[in-house]
């Protein structure tokens, strides 16, 4: 038995360790909400079965599901990076939680952080739910895996960033009546289940600046057309995701 075998090391664990470990609690919350889980999983997988197999929407030619997949994947990543961590976030900051955490070891932006990563979990557990689910209904997938990533990406900083925004400004209340409200008003002029070209000339042109609306369109251009990355959605919402984080960096309050 050597010296100092008993003697105490106190002090803060790794910041890796905090993050991880902040993250996995994230994670778990996440999924045992009800409400949540309906956001995030069951109302896609309920909008993709539906319009895939009954034909209420004209979706052009091919197959539905062809049209459909890309945008309801693209509806997951909102879902949980924009609605669902506005809502925890915001709840967590009313309740003094983000104040707590803020005042122990683990650093803010280690915070911010774990949440980011809690939320690339749970995207990745929805994409592959969601591929299997649209493979069985005969969904014929083409392109480069690595374009559809990076869209991913992409869209999960654009969202990350403008639900934060909303979290760190607004009250709770607000925030889950506005997180509702704008999944609601994107889910059905983003381009995810009706083709923007059912709008109007005019409308489309502002529609398609919406991230939701570059990220179904990106998506669905490599994973239905085969096309290369395509550039210029992927600016807006890299262009999204510099204003959403850097006015949340700026403006979010942890009080």
């Amino acid at each position: 038995m050597s010296a100092g075998t008993y003697t105490p090391a106190p002090g803060a664990a790794p910041v890796s360790r905090m993050i991880a470990a902040q993250a996995a609690l994230e994670t778990r919350m996440l999924l045992r909400n009800g409400e949540q889980l309906l956001l995030t999983v069951i109302i896609p997988a309920l909008l993709l079965t539906l319009f895939s197999v009954v034909d209420i929407v004209d979706t052009g030619r091919g197959e539905s599901v062809d049209f459909l997949a890309p945008g309801v994947l693209a509806l997951a990543v909102m879902s949980t990076a924009f609605t669902g961590q506005a809502i925890a976030t915001g709840f967590d900051r009313r309740y003094g939680v983000l104040k707590r955490l803020g005042a122990s070891p683990l650093p803010r932006w280690a915070l911010m952080a774990a949440k980011t990563l809690s939320v690339l979990v749970t995207e990745v557990l929805q994409v592959a739910l969601l591929t299997v689910m649209a493979l069985a209904l005969g969904w014929s997938p083409q392109g480069n895996p690595l374009s559809v990533a990076l869209l991913l990406l992409l869209g999960t900083a654009a969202f990350s960033g403008l639900g934060l925004l909303m979290a760190g400004t607004l009250k709770a209340e607000v925030t889950l009546a506005a997180a509702n409200l704008v999944f609601l008003l994107l889910l059905v002029g983003g381009g995810v289940i009706v083709p923007l070209e059912k709008f109007p000339d005019a409308v489309q042109a502002v529609l398609g600046l919406l991230p939701i609306s570059a990220l179904s369109d990106g998506l669905r251009e490599v994973l239905q057309h085969g096309s290369a990355m395509p550039w210029g959605d992927a600016a807006v919402l890299a262009g999204w995701a510099v204003l959403g984080l850097g006015a949340a960096a700026r403006w979010f309050r942890w009080e």
